[in-house]
């Protein structure tokens, strides 16, 4: 078993070690994909068969994971409950058993389209600023089937 001093030694001194702690949850939602310019076409191909009126049911797995420094008195980057309780603010009260066309005002009140993509990217913004100073929001990462998996850490081009 490592003693304080053999990791302190270890990580270099007064520096501490950098850790990765992800949460998994499931929520379940519908959205319709079109797009926005082709609302009024009768047949909008690009994103068919998505493009039903009514919408589409999806089950997504999603995957939070933060970076941060391990305190040296908790020995955790975050509590996992307080992870928990920011994805059920930013994630599960928003947008479980919810249409993210018409019930999530960051798609109902823009032209976003409600594809895995922009999901990933909504949640990534809403879970960044209900985070701790110390944490970093690494990526949000969402199985919308157990083929089709969307990764995003906050980058822009």
């Amino acid at each position: 078993m490592a003693t304080n001093s053999a990791v302190s030694s270890a990580r270099g001194g007064d520096k501490r070690p950098v850790a990765y702690v992800t949460r998994v949850e499931k929520f379940s939602a519908c959205h319709r994909l079109h797009s926005y310019e082709s609302i009024n076409t009768q047949k909008n191909v690009f994103f068919e068969p998505g493009a039903d009126p009514e919408g589409a049911k999806g089950h997504y797995n999603i995957e939070v994971t933060v970076r941060g420094p391990v305190d040296s008195t908790t020995g955790m980057v975050i509590n996992i409950t307080d992870l928990k309780d920011i994805i059920n603010i930013a994630v599960m009260d928003k947008m479980d058993h919810k249409h993210l066309d018409l019930d999530v005002p960051d798609f109902r009140d823009s032209t976003l389209v409600s594809t895995t993509e922009n999901v990933a990217v909504v949640i990534y913004e809403g879970i960044k600023g209900h985070l701790p100073s110390h944490v970093n929001l690494y990526e949000v990462k969402i199985h919308e089937t157990d083929k089709n998996i969307v990764i995003y850490r906050g980058e822009y081009e």
